[in-house]
Parts: C-alpha cells; structure tokens; sequence
C-alpha cells in the first residue's frame, strides 16, 4: 500500500523544498522509497500475469536542475515506469504518486521516433477507423476521458490539413492518464485499480503494436 505518511512527507518536501531539510530527514524519505519501490513490484507482478514486463523502475527523488530554471532540488512526487518486453510490444505504462489529489496512473507513446511517428500518421490518414473505436469505447472513455499529448499547431508536412483525422495525425505524442485523489492512493484496493486502468489501455496498445511492427500494406517488419 502506499501509506498516509509517505503522501504528508511529499506534502512536506513541498513545503521545504531545500538540502538541509531533506538531509535531516533523510531516513524518512528512504523508508518511504522503500514501500514504493515494493508497491512499484507488487504492479509489476500483477502486469506481468497479462503482459509481458521486461523492466520497471523508480525515479531518483533528485531533479537534474542544471539545464532548469526551476533550481529546486528535489521531486515532490513517487514516479516510475514499466517498459514492456519484446519487438512486437510497443507502449510503456507509468504511475507517478502526489499529494494534493495529482496522482496518474496511464501509458503511451510520449517521444516516438520519427520514423515511428510517420508510420503512425500514415495509418491514421489511411484509415482511423479503428483508432476511432478505440477511442470512443466505453471503457476507454470512463476511464481516461480523451487520448492526449502535444502537436503540430496545423498539419504536419505532406498531410492534408482538410483530412478528417487531423486532430489525430498532427499529434507528437499519444497518452493516456487516470487521476486519483489521496484517498484511492492510500486505500488498499488501489494497487488493483492501477492494475485495471493498465488494462483498459491495451486495446490501444495493441492496436498501435500492430501498426508500428508493419508496412501500410500490412508486411511484417519482424524479422
């Protein structure tokens, strides 16, 4: 479980966001980062009886702050990744848990290559039919809302800004994210609520691995 007390020393980072508090408190924080590195686990093993998982991690606490204007040194949050396994999976799922009722728990594609980013565009310019279906299920919907992330502000190079699925080929990034409030965070069932949100974002998923390990004409790149 993430517990009460690990959100409240998050809180208090926040508060006292500087070196000599955080070495004076030091201990706390590294019992805190224990439990969340054994709650990161415990999904982990959850995702790995329905996916394949080829690693996850926890971020540093440490901001890298050298190429920053915000100079405040540490993170006021519990994040962390899980990368998943094989050619033919594409997609990563990330939590990250915060104070004040901003902890998300969702997945995507946040930096694609561009080849990928082509390849992608080109699919949903061919057809975004499925993409489509995708997106207005009703579980997808009840739990994310809409499919996010950055784009171009018309349409990007050799696409026709009049094509009906611009809002979708001018993205740069595709995600998904679930909010939680402190007390789903802190309840015991919530490690299955994370584990039901990463499942509702594998028809997604499973969709773009489709597109992304194949020719527009449907070819395998796998070798």
């Amino acid at each position: 479980m993430i517990s009460k007390s690990a959100l409240k020393f998050l809180k208090d980072l926040g508060d006292n966001n500087n070196r000599d508090w955080f070495a004076a408190h030091k201990p706390t924080f590294k019992a805190h980062e224990t439990d969340v590195k054994a709650f990161f686990q415990a999904v982990n093993d959850r995702l790995m009886q329905h996916d394949h998982i080829e690693r996850h991690r926890v971020y540093r606490i440490y901001r890298d702050v050298r190429f920053s204007k915000d100079k405040l040194p540490y993170k006021t949050y519990f994040g962390g990744s899980f990368v998943r396994a094989t050619a033919a999976l594409r997609g990563g799922y990330f939590m990250s848990i915060e104070p004040g009722n901003k902890s998300v728990v969702g997945g995507g594609f946040y930096s694609p290559n561009s080849a990928d980013l082509k390849r992608i565009r080109k699919e949903f310019e061919f057809d975004d039919t499925e993409i489509r279906s995708i997106l207005n299920d009703k579980t997808f919907i009840s739990t994310f809302g809409i499919l996010q992330g950055n784009g171009v502000k018309t349409a990007p190079r050799g696409f026709d800004i009049e094509h009906r699925a611009i809002d979708l080929i001018r993205k740069k990034q595709f995600y998904v994210m679930k909010n939680f409030t402190d007390k789903e965070v802190t309840q015991a069932d919530f490690i299955e609520k994370v584990n039901d949100t990463y499942l509702a974002v594998r028809p997604f998923f499973d969709y773009m691995s489709a597109i992304l390990t194949t020719d527009l004409n449907g070819e395998s790149l796998l070798k």
